[in-house]
């Protein structure tokens, strides 16, 4: 006798161990500027070359556990996916590579500030390149959000270029990132894999020419440059994992945990400069959020 076969309804809900993930996630993002100003003296280059190569291991061993390496075999026989990775994986280095300067360099305001803007500049670049329609309050945060930086510009007389790379590179990075045909983990192991080879040989350069940090400058340098690999990857594949067991909404509200820690860190423990110029962009920024999450809030409760 045959029956009628119903596929399993998704519950777009939260759970308790979706949120645990995510929160473990953004809290170790969150301190993440106390390991990168422990690098402070390496060069932003050589750190990222560090975070690409020891992450492989990383990555590959939960990929393993998974059972889920042929993903990425059959990723790396298809050059379209190779091609899209490697845009991705350059965008990711950008990213990586502004942030750790930005650290070591005392500019950390300036990457909280790139990290609070990323979400209206990804609803922009919906709207521009998908034709996402915009709601009314997201218009006006992201007006909000280009005051902000405005104001910045004038008061410094030149773009705040470290908010704007973070924010311009991690948001393609996303909107690239959708259309790479594999999973989070998957994704990432593609990505440090295709950035191996050249970071390994910069290493390997640097080394040979006695200017590199691994093991000729301690012990702890060592164990820091080591770290990278857990650093980068971890929090990555937690998060990817969390993000599945939560709301959409609930993982965009919980995203301004890492921008306010890095925040609270520049300004109280890296003693950063927070004057009248910063407090009028942060509040204006900061508005733009409140009106983000409002309107995200209200449209993931009338659907």
């Amino acid at each position: 006798m045959a029956t009628d076969t119903v596929a399993p309804e998704i519950k777009n809900e939260d759970s308790a161990r979706g949120f645990g993930f995510v929160l473990t996630a953004y809290l170790m993002w969150g301190v993440l500027p106390l390991y990168m100003k422990a690098l402070g003296h390496i060069p932003a280059m050589e750190v990222i070359a560090h975070r690409i190569l020891w992450s492989i291991p990383v990555a590959g061993a939960v990929l393993l556990a998974l059972g889920r390496m042929g993903d990425v075999k059959a990723a790396l026989s298809n050059p379209r996916t190779v091609a899209m990775a490697s845009l991705t994986a350059t965008l990711v280095t950008i990213n990586w590579g502004t942030y750790v300067w930005a650290i070591g360099a005392g500019h950390s305001l300036d990457a909280a500030l790139g990290y609070f803007i990323n979400p209206l500049f990804s609803i922009a670049l919906g709207s521009l390149l998908l034709k996402e329609k915009m709601a009314p309050a997201q218009i006006v945060a992201i007006g909000l959000a280009a005051a902000a930086v405005v104001i910045l510009t004038i008061k410094a007389g030149t773009l705040p270029w470290v908010a704007l790379t973070l924010t311009f590179s991690w948001g393609f990075y996303g909107f690239f990132r959708k259309t790479l045909p594999v999973g989070a983990n998957q994704g990432f192991f593609l990505e440090v894999l295709l950035l191996c080879i050249p970071a390994t040989l910069y290493i390997v350069y640097l080394e040979a020419r006695g200017e590199g940090h691994l093991y000729r400058t301690g012990l702890t340098d060592t164990a820091l440059l080591l770290g990278c690999g857990l650093i980068t990857a971890l929090p990555l594949m937690i998060f990817a994992n969390g993000a599945k067991l939560l709301k959409l909404s609930t993982v965009g509200i919980m995203q301004y945990i890492v921008p306010t820690m890095v925040f609270l860190i520049a300004v109280f423990l890296f003693k950063e400069p927070f004057g009248t110029t910063q407090m009028i962009a942060f509040s204006l920024i900061w508005a733009g959020l409140a009106l983000y999450s409002w309107s995200m809030l209200r449209r993931s409760r009338t659907r």
